[in-house]
């Protein structure tokens, strides 16, 4: 496999993954570059893996190619797991990452620091024509700062400190990001079927 259309019109997460597989040779195109538009696709389900695995298996059968979808998104222990699946429109309907950001802030602006944990989580699967679609999930552990720092990155980044880290994800190079990454572990998870694909 020399190509593989990631299932977003996120620039930023096509970056991440176009620099984790370019080390395997393959290609990666984002929804952006298709000549005709691609309809959002309705993400339905109820976890992450659900709603990867839709994406994934909708765009594929439709064009007949390899598609890799992510669903990715925030867990708050505080706050019972939201944003969870609704990370990207946890302020409203239209996404705004200032706002979601925002939001987590001001539902946790009573809440101590050593309750503060949170995790960035992401199920990637991928689909091909005339093979089982599969996922794999990758998780980063950290905590929620109480304001934003940094200016890298994307979405819930400037609040989100990764463990043993005093930094935020925003603070970090794309590089240092992509080593710890909810995405990147994930990911790892896929090489030996990278490698022989």
């Amino acid at each position: 496999m020399n190509e593989l259309v990631i299932a977003t019109k996120n620039e930023g997460k096509v970056r991440e993954f176009r620099e984790m597989f370019s080390k395997y040779g393959i290609e990666v195109k984002s929804l952006l570059e298709f000549d005709e538009p691609i309809e959002d696709i309705e993400e339905t389900g109820t976890t992450f893996t659900e709603n990867a695995t839709i994406k994934a298996e909708a765009i594929s059968k439709q064009y007949n190619i390899p598609v890799l979808a992510d669903d990715s998104g925030l867990e708050v222990d505080a706050l019972e797991g939201a944003p969870g699946v609704y990370s990207a429109r946890y302020a409203g309907l239209e996404k705004n990452d200032q706002k979601n950001l925002d939001k987590v802030l001001e539902n946790m602006k009573d809440v101590p620091t050593d309750q503060r944990t949170a995790r960035f989580v992401c199920a990637v699967a991928v689909a091909r024509p005339d093979h089982d679609t599969f996922v794999k999930i990758g998780t980063c552990e950290g905590h929620i700062a109480e304001e934003p720092q940094g200016e890298h990155g994307f979405g819930y980044d400037p609040v989100f400190i990764p463990q043993g880290s005093q930094r935020t994800l925003a603070e970090y190079t794309s590089e240092e990001k992509n080593a710890i990454s909810h995405r990147h572990n994930a990911i790892i998870q896929l090489e030996e079927w990278l490698k022989n694909a």
